[in-house]
């Protein structure tokens, strides 16, 4: 069966390719919000016509108020209306598309196997590919224990503020992934702790705040102000944010602003072994989970893990200009995800 899923998905590499240039060639910049689109008139129109192409394929599909859309597919009784659920997690909007571009940012354009456009990597083509992979399952009419959603956020970009809505009117997956960072899957993320404060803290370093912290997993804590008066501490699992505050407020006259907590899976649970083994078979690279400092919907939405998408060594393309993405690693991450997908949905202990 895995090979026919392999098959299936390079048999779909055309439709996938014209299904990704007509989204990221949709300009989905945050705007001003309007009645029934919350991040603009840009971003909305990508939800709806990446929801149209999903239908097209024959999927269920479902806005959700406007902040994210689903595409569902099940096979057992009752799946429809079934809570637990696989989740895929990606977004829609984009980065403002600043500096020079060879090519108009929106009007993708295909040099020497890439496709470059904004979007193409962060995160329209990655979460598109999953889409596709499930559409070859979906083709083959494989029978899964569980139903699997790819959920298409709206606001990841500035604030993620879809994600608090999904999770306020949806109930959160079972297991899943965001392909919104790097391979192999990373089991770890740091937490994200927001100070305002007046206080010129430039001169000031981890040691002099006591918070010269090292942990195994992680490094080193880390912060920085930036132009706003926020200080910005990145921090690991084996300190809280109120031991943080406490100390980063010993030392100046501070505010805790915002706070996401670090993500952290073990290693050898089924989620991140399925992902691992899968990453390996296809690529036959070593795939031992790893840690980010970046911050994912994976902080966001529970039970989640960044996957993919991009491969070791790609590093600083996302959000400058000229965005790019081989079509070798989009179809590479076709395979990866519609192979996990497979071997997740079948598994019955989740």
């Amino acid at each position: 069966m895995e090979r026919k899923i392999v098959e299936q998905v390079k048999r779909n590499q055309d439709a996938m390719l014209d299904g990704i240039l007509k989204i990221v060639s949709i300009d989905s910049t945050r705007s001003e919000a309007q009645e029934n689109m919350p991040f603009g008139s840009g971003v909305d129109k990508a939800l709806t016509e990446t929801l149209a192409l999903a239908k097209a394929m024959g999927f269920v599909v479902e806005n959700v108020d406007h902040y994210a859309g689903i595409v569902k597919y099940g096979t057992k009784p009752g799946w429809k209306t079934d809570p637990r659920y696989i989740g895929i997690f990606g977004h829609l909007d984009v980065v403002e598309a600043k500096g020079e571009w060879t090519n108009p940012p929106f009007s993708p354009a295909i040099r020497d196997g890439r496709i470059y456009a904004r979007g193409i990597l962060d995160n329209k083509g990655p979460i598109l590919s999953c889409l596709y992979a499930l559409y070859a399952i979906k083709q083959l009419g494989i029978e899964l224990a569980h139903p699997i959603w790819i959920v298409f956020g709206t606001n990841e970009e500035t604030g993620m503020a879809d994600m608090d809505h999904y999770l306020n009117v949806k109930n959160p997956p079972i297991a899943g992934w965001t392909p919104d960072c790097k391979y192999p899957v990373v089991y770890a993320e740091r937490g994200r702790a927001v100070f305002e404060t007046e206080a010129d803290v430039s001169h000031f370093t981890p040691e002099q705040f006591d918070l010269d912290l090292y942990d195994p997993e992680f490094g080193k804590l880390e912060f920085r102000l930036d132009e706003e008066h926020k200080l910005k501490v990145s921090y690991p699992a084996s300190v809280t944010v109120e031991e943080i505050a406490r100390k980063v407020t010993a030392k100046i006259d501070a505010a805790l602003m915002d706070n996401m907590m670090p993500v952290f899976f073990p290693k050898d649970g089924t989620l991140c072994r399925v992902l691992q083994e899968t990453y390996e078979q296809v690529t036959g690279l070593d795939g031992t989970p790893v840690t980010t400092t970046g911050g994912t919907y994976a902080k966001k939405v529970p039970n989640i893990v960044p996957f993919g998408p991009s491969f070791p060594g790609q590093k600083g393309i996302a959000h400058l200009p000229d965005e790019w993405m081989d079509i070798d690693d989009l179809m590479a991450n076709a395979k990866i995800y519609a192979l996990s997908l497979y071997r997740l949905g079948i598994e019955e202990q989740l």
